[in-house]
Protein backbone atom coordinates (compact mmCIF):
# COMPACT_ATOMS: atom_id res chain seq x y z
CA UNK A 1 0.00 0.00 0.00
CA UNK A 2 1.25 3.16 -1.13
CA UNK A 3 2.64 5.87 1.88
CA UNK A 4 -0.68 8.34 2.98
CA UNK A 5 -0.85 11.44 1.59
CA UNK A 6 -0.52 14.06 4.26
CA UNK A 7 -2.25 17.48 4.16
CA UNK A 8 -1.73 20.53 1.67
CA UNK A 9 -1.79 24.30 2.27
CA UNK A 10 -4.92 26.45 0.72
CA UNK A 11 -4.87 29.90 -0.09
CA UNK A 12 -7.75 31.95 -0.80
CA UNK A 13 -7.40 35.06 -2.23
CA UNK A 14 -10.47 37.70 -3.04
CA UNK A 15 -12.79 34.92 -3.50
CA UNK A 16 -15.93 36.74 -4.92
CA UNK A 17 -19.36 34.94 -5.55
CA UNK A 18 -22.01 36.57 -6.78
CA UNK A 19 -25.58 35.28 -8.43
CA UNK A 20 -27.18 37.05 -11.38
CA UNK A 21 -30.11 39.44 -10.51
CA UNK A 22 -28.47 39.97 -6.77
CA UNK A 23 -26.82 43.41 -6.27
CA UNK A 24 -24.96 42.05 -2.88
CA UNK A 25 -22.15 39.04 -3.58
CA UNK A 26 -22.78 36.09 -1.56
CA UNK A 27 -18.91 35.44 -0.62
CA UNK A 28 -16.91 38.89 -0.70
CA UNK A 29 -13.51 38.78 -1.05
CA UNK A 30 -12.36 36.19 1.33
CA UNK A 31 -8.69 36.40 1.99
CA UNK A 32 -7.52 32.78 4.42
CA UNK A 33 -4.57 30.80 4.19
CA UNK A 34 -4.95 27.02 5.66
CA UNK A 35 -2.07 25.07 6.58
CA UNK A 36 -1.19 22.13 5.65
CA UNK A 37 -2.56 19.33 8.50
CA UNK A 38 -4.79 21.59 9.76
CA UNK A 39 -8.70 21.37 10.67
CA UNK A 40 -10.32 24.38 10.39
CA UNK A 41 -13.42 25.26 10.93
CA UNK A 42 -15.99 27.99 9.43
CA UNK A 43 -18.81 28.56 12.01
CA UNK A 44 -21.29 31.77 11.33
CA UNK A 45 -25.23 32.48 11.03
CA UNK A 46 -27.14 30.44 8.49
CA UNK A 47 -27.06 32.05 5.28
CA UNK A 48 -23.67 33.95 6.04
CA UNK A 49 -22.11 32.27 2.75
CA UNK A 50 -19.74 29.39 5.29
CA UNK A 51 -20.79 26.65 2.51
CA UNK A 52 -20.80 28.83 -0.56
CA UNK A 53 -17.07 29.66 0.40
CA UNK A 54 -16.56 25.92 1.31
CA UNK A 55 -18.02 24.89 -2.39
CA UNK A 56 -16.14 27.31 -3.97
CA UNK A 57 -12.54 25.39 -2.67
CA UNK A 58 -13.48 22.23 -4.85
CA UNK A 59 -15.11 24.12 -7.59
CA UNK A 60 -19.03 23.10 -6.73
CA UNK A 61 -19.47 26.33 -6.74
CA UNK A 62 -17.83 28.33 -9.56
CA UNK A 63 -16.74 31.70 -7.84
CA UNK A 64 -17.21 34.57 -9.63
CA UNK A 65 -13.33 36.33 -8.50
CA UNK A 66 -10.33 35.72 -7.11
CA UNK A 67 -7.95 32.64 -6.54
CA UNK A 68 -7.86 29.63 -4.87
CA UNK A 69 -4.50 27.59 -4.54
CA UNK A 70 -3.81 24.18 -3.09
CA UNK A 71 -0.26 23.42 -2.05
CA UNK A 72 0.85 26.83 -3.82
CA UNK A 73 -1.18 25.36 -7.54
CA UNK A 74 -3.61 27.48 -8.94
CA UNK A 75 -6.74 25.49 -9.58
CA UNK A 76 -9.08 28.15 -10.15
CA UNK A 77 -9.25 27.71 -13.56
CA UNK A 78 -8.10 23.71 -14.14
CA UNK A 79 -10.79 20.62 -14.85
CA UNK A 80 -13.16 21.09 -11.73
CA UNK A 81 -13.60 17.21 -12.02
CA UNK A 82 -10.20 16.38 -11.98
CA UNK A 83 -10.03 19.02 -8.99
CA UNK A 84 -12.70 17.34 -7.52
CA UNK A 85 -10.91 14.04 -7.42
CA UNK A 86 -8.01 15.39 -5.21
CA UNK A 87 -10.49 17.02 -2.87
CA UNK A 88 -12.30 14.99 -0.50
CA UNK A 89 -15.60 15.85 0.14
CA UNK A 90 -18.54 14.50 3.00
CA UNK A 91 -21.65 16.14 3.22
CA UNK A 92 -25.00 16.00 6.22
CA UNK A 93 -27.04 13.37 4.68
CA UNK A 94 -23.70 11.14 4.09
CA UNK A 95 -24.83 11.21 -0.25
CA UNK A 96 -24.53 7.75 -0.05
CA UNK A 97 -26.07 6.00 -3.78
CA UNK A 98 -28.49 3.66 -2.39
CA UNK A 99 -28.28 1.18 -5.12
CA UNK A 100 -24.81 0.22 -4.29
CA UNK A 101 -23.17 -1.30 -0.97
CA UNK A 102 -20.95 -0.27 0.87
CA UNK A 103 -17.56 -1.30 -0.89
CA UNK A 104 -18.87 -0.04 -3.93
CA UNK A 105 -19.91 3.34 -2.33
CA UNK A 106 -16.34 4.14 -1.17
CA UNK A 107 -14.53 2.54 -4.50
CA UNK A 108 -16.22 5.03 -6.35
CA UNK A 109 -13.51 7.52 -6.94
CA UNK A 110 -10.60 5.07 -7.04
CA UNK A 111 -12.39 3.25 -9.67
CA UNK A 112 -12.95 6.75 -11.40
CA UNK A 113 -9.37 7.49 -11.48
CA UNK A 114 -8.14 4.26 -12.57
CA UNK A 115 -6.58 1.83 -9.87
CA UNK A 116 -6.36 -2.04 -9.50
CA UNK A 117 -9.09 -4.30 -8.67
CA UNK A 118 -6.67 -5.27 -5.74
CA UNK A 119 -5.90 -2.14 -4.44
CA UNK A 120 -9.26 -0.75 -4.25
CA UNK A 121 -10.89 -3.77 -2.35
CA UNK A 122 -7.59 -3.58 0.14
CA UNK A 123 -8.30 0.50 0.47
CA UNK A 124 -12.50 -0.59 1.36
CA UNK A 125 -11.33 -2.67 3.97
CA UNK A 126 -8.96 -0.44 5.57
CA UNK A 127 -11.22 2.37 5.39
CA UNK A 128 -13.78 0.77 7.00
CA UNK A 129 -11.42 -0.38 9.57
CA UNK A 130 -10.08 3.31 10.21
CA UNK A 131 -13.77 4.50 10.58
CA UNK A 132 -14.88 1.71 13.00
CA UNK A 133 -17.06 -0.68 11.24
CA UNK A 134 -16.09 -4.06 10.60
CA UNK A 135 -15.42 -5.06 7.05
CA UNK A 136 -16.95 -8.63 7.04
CA UNK A 137 -19.94 -7.51 8.54
CA UNK A 138 -20.64 -3.75 6.49
CA UNK A 139 -18.57 -4.35 2.85
CA UNK A 140 -22.16 -5.97 1.38
CA UNK A 141 -24.80 -3.77 3.43
CA UNK A 142 -26.70 -1.02 1.78
CA UNK A 143 -26.73 1.95 2.78
CA UNK A 144 -30.71 1.90 3.66
CA UNK A 145 -29.47 -1.32 6.47
CA UNK A 146 -27.23 1.69 8.55
CA UNK A 147 -28.45 3.94 10.67
CA UNK A 148 -27.79 7.41 10.86
CA UNK A 149 -24.25 7.41 12.72
CA UNK A 150 -23.11 4.56 10.22
CA UNK A 151 -23.98 6.19 6.92
CA UNK A 152 -21.55 9.60 8.22
CA UNK A 153 -18.82 6.99 9.07
CA UNK A 154 -18.93 5.43 5.28
CA UNK A 155 -19.87 9.10 4.10
CA UNK A 156 -15.90 10.29 5.48
CA UNK A 157 -14.49 6.55 4.22
CA UNK A 158 -14.99 7.86 0.74
CA UNK A 159 -14.17 11.03 1.02
CA UNK A 160 -10.96 9.61 2.00
CA UNK A 161 -10.75 6.83 -0.66
CA UNK A 162 -8.48 8.04 -2.94
CA UNK A 163 -5.95 9.40 0.14
CA UNK A 164 -6.88 13.27 -1.14
CA UNK A 165 -4.27 15.70 0.78
CA UNK A 166 -7.63 18.21 1.57
CA UNK A 167 -11.52 17.49 2.96
CA UNK A 168 -14.08 19.36 2.72
CA UNK A 169 -17.15 18.35 5.25
CA UNK A 170 -20.44 20.32 4.95
CA UNK A 171 -21.86 19.75 8.44
CA UNK A 172 -21.33 16.09 7.86
CA UNK A 173 -22.64 15.29 11.48
CA UNK A 174 -25.96 17.89 11.60
CA UNK A 175 -28.39 15.14 10.67
CA UNK A 176 -27.97 12.81 13.66
CA UNK A 177 -28.77 12.50 17.50
CA UNK A 178 -26.71 14.32 19.68
CA UNK A 179 -25.36 10.86 21.05
CA UNK A 180 -24.11 9.99 17.61
CA UNK A 181 -23.00 13.33 16.42
CA UNK A 182 -20.84 13.42 19.67
CA UNK A 183 -19.22 10.13 18.95
CA UNK A 184 -18.43 11.03 15.47
CA UNK A 185 -16.62 14.14 16.51
CA UNK A 186 -14.81 12.06 18.67
CA UNK A 187 -14.13 9.68 15.72
CA UNK A 188 -12.95 12.30 13.15
CA UNK A 189 -10.49 13.63 15.82
CA UNK A 190 -9.09 10.42 16.35
CA UNK A 191 -8.79 10.00 12.13
CA UNK A 192 -7.04 13.50 11.91
CA UNK A 193 -4.69 12.44 14.56
CA UNK A 194 -3.78 9.45 12.32
CA UNK A 195 -3.78 11.11 9.15
CA UNK A 196 -2.95 15.08 9.37
CA UNK A 197 -5.42 15.80 6.33
CA UNK A 198 -6.08 19.08 5.42
CA UNK A 199 -10.36 19.55 6.63
CA UNK A 200 -12.31 22.41 6.04
CA UNK A 201 -15.31 21.95 8.30
CA UNK A 202 -18.63 24.00 8.27
CA UNK A 203 -20.70 24.04 11.35
CA UNK A 204 -23.21 26.52 12.79
CA UNK A 205 -22.55 24.98 16.35
CA UNK A 206 -19.64 26.84 18.04
CA UNK A 207 -19.48 23.92 20.83
CA UNK A 208 -18.11 21.05 17.78
CA UNK A 209 -16.05 24.28 16.60
CA UNK A 210 -14.26 24.71 19.73
CA UNK A 211 -14.16 20.63 19.97
CA UNK A 212 -12.90 20.02 16.50
CA UNK A 213 -11.43 22.58 15.21
CA UNK A 214 -7.14 23.62 14.96
CA UNK A 215 -8.18 27.41 14.14
CA UNK A 216 -12.03 28.60 13.87
CA UNK A 217 -13.30 31.36 11.56
CA UNK A 218 -16.10 33.26 12.79
CA UNK A 219 -17.88 34.38 9.59
CA UNK A 220 -20.27 37.26 9.28
CA UNK A 221 -22.43 37.82 6.36
CA UNK A 222 -21.14 37.47 3.04
CA UNK A 223 -18.32 35.18 4.75
CA UNK A 224 -16.96 38.11 5.95
CA UNK A 225 -14.62 37.07 8.63
CA UNK A 226 -14.70 38.49 12.17
CA UNK A 227 -11.99 36.19 13.41
CA UNK A 228 -9.70 33.90 12.52
CA UNK A 229 -7.49 32.47 15.10
CA UNK A 230 -7.21 28.85 17.90
CA UNK A 231 -10.03 28.12 19.98
CA UNK A 232 -8.55 29.25 22.91
CA UNK A 233 -8.01 32.77 21.74
CA UNK A 234 -11.61 33.01 20.49
CA UNK A 235 -12.55 31.88 23.50
CA UNK A 236 -10.10 34.27 25.82
CA UNK A 237 -10.47 37.59 23.48
CA UNK A 238 -13.54 37.54 21.50
CA UNK A 239 -12.73 40.23 18.34
CA UNK A 240 -15.89 41.77 19.27
CA UNK A 241 -19.38 41.73 20.45
CA UNK A 242 -20.65 39.44 17.27
CA UNK A 243 -17.89 37.13 18.11
CA UNK A 244 -18.89 37.44 22.04
CA UNK A 245 -22.44 36.27 20.72
CA UNK A 246 -21.33 33.29 19.18
CA UNK A 247 -18.89 32.15 21.99
CA UNK A 248 -21.62 32.62 24.46
CA UNK A 249 -22.10 31.89 28.18
CA UNK A 250 -19.56 29.68 29.85
CA UNK A 251 -16.28 30.61 27.78
CA UNK A 252 -14.25 29.22 30.74
CA UNK A 253 -16.03 26.31 31.16
CA UNK A 254 -15.29 25.87 27.19
CA UNK A 255 -11.58 25.87 27.58
CA UNK A 256 -11.82 23.09 29.54
CA UNK A 257 -13.08 21.35 26.65
CA UNK A 258 -10.12 22.09 24.42
CA UNK A 259 -7.30 20.07 26.41
CA UNK A 260 -7.35 16.57 24.56
CA UNK A 261 -6.00 13.31 27.11
CA UNK A 262 -2.89 13.03 24.85
CA UNK A 263 -1.36 16.30 25.34
CA UNK A 264 -1.78 15.94 29.22
CA UNK A 265 1.46 15.41 30.84
CA UNK A 266 2.50 12.35 32.31
CA UNK A 267 4.90 10.26 34.41
CA UNK A 268 6.11 7.07 32.55
CA UNK A 269 6.02 4.82 35.07
CA UNK A 270 8.81 1.17 35.27
CA UNK A 271 7.00 -2.02 34.07
CA UNK A 272 7.90 -5.56 34.63
CA UNK A 273 6.09 -8.71 33.40
CA UNK A 274 4.73 -11.47 35.88
CA UNK A 275 8.00 -13.84 34.40
CA UNK A 276 10.31 -11.02 35.06
CA UNK A 277 12.72 -12.16 38.55
CA UNK A 278 11.78 -10.04 41.55
CA UNK A 279 15.61 -8.51 41.28
CA UNK A 280 14.61 -6.65 38.11
CA UNK A 281 11.78 -5.07 40.08
CA UNK A 282 14.44 -3.25 42.45
CA UNK A 283 16.46 -2.63 39.63
CA UNK A 284 13.92 -0.68 37.44
CA UNK A 285 12.48 1.32 40.44
CA UNK A 286 16.31 2.47 40.99
CA UNK A 287 16.75 3.12 37.46
CA UNK A 288 14.04 5.52 37.18
CA UNK A 289 13.34 7.03 40.33
CA UNK A 290 10.10 6.34 41.69
CA UNK A 291 8.16 4.28 44.14
CA UNK A 292 5.32 2.56 42.20
CA UNK A 293 6.03 0.07 38.99
CA UNK A 294 3.32 -1.35 37.08
CA UNK A 295 3.53 -5.19 36.81
CA UNK A 296 2.49 -6.22 32.97
CA UNK A 297 0.03 -9.62 32.34
CA UNK A 298 1.60 -11.84 29.64
CA UNK A 299 0.01 -10.60 27.08
CA UNK A 300 1.25 -6.89 27.81
CA UNK A 301 -1.57 -5.66 29.33
CA UNK A 302 -1.49 -3.97 32.70
CA UNK A 303 -2.22 -6.23 35.97
CA UNK A 304 -1.32 -3.78 38.84
CA UNK A 305 0.71 -1.39 40.81
CA UNK A 306 3.08 -2.83 42.65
Amino acid sequence: MPEATHGATIELENLSKRYPGNPSPAVDNVNMEIRAGELVIFVGPSGCGKSTTLKMINRLIEPTGGRIRINGEDVTDIDPVKLRRKVGYAIQSAGLFPHMTVAQNIALVPKMIGWPKARIRSRVEELLDLVGLDPVEFRARYPRQLSGGQQQRVGVARALAADPPVLLMDEPFGAVDPITRDHLQDELIRLQHELHKTIVFVTHDFDEAIKLGDRIAVLRERSHIAQFDTPEAILTNPADDFVSGFVGAGAALKRLNLTRVRDVEITDYPTVTLDDPLQEIFNRLRGSGTNEILLLDKRGRPYKWL
